[in-house]
């Protein structure tokens, strides 16, 4: 029912930023856990950030905590990945992924609609 659309992705020198947007349509946002992954060539997909239903509460793994920021604005349906101090083992394609529930999860597989992804690429 929901659409996500990523965008914001690009190259970027070691150090860098870049922020990251996914618009959702179709439903309501303010219902749907947000979630970010990322998935490089060969690698599986690794959860990068979560949100709750109100942005309150947020979750990060230690590879990116202290320099990833997820936040949502539910009035644009629209959340977002700040990511500053970029490695580059940053370097995936970054996708975009909602859930029905009050829960938030850091699985790939507790989300049930995704994004199209949109490119990262961290240069030394």
């Amino acid at each position: 029912q929901i659409q996500l659309v990523e965008s914001g992705g690009g190259s970027v020198q070691a150090g860098g930023s870049l922020r990251l947007s996914c618009a959702a349509s179709g439903h309501t946002f303010s219902i749907y856990v947000m979630g970010w992954f990322r998935q490089a060539p060969g690698k599986e997909r690794e959860f990068v950030a979560a949100s709750s239903r109100n942005g309150i509460n947020t979750y990060y793994p230690d590879s990116v905590k202290g320099r990833f920021t997820i936040s949502r604005d539910n009035a644009k349906n629209t959340a977002y990945l700040q990511m500053n101090s970029l490695k580059p083992e940053d370097t995936a394609v970054y996708y975009c992924a909602a859930r029905a529930t009050t829960v938030v999860r850091i699985t790939s597989g507790e989300y049930d609609y995704w994004g199209q992804g949109t490119q990262v690429t961290v240069s030394s």
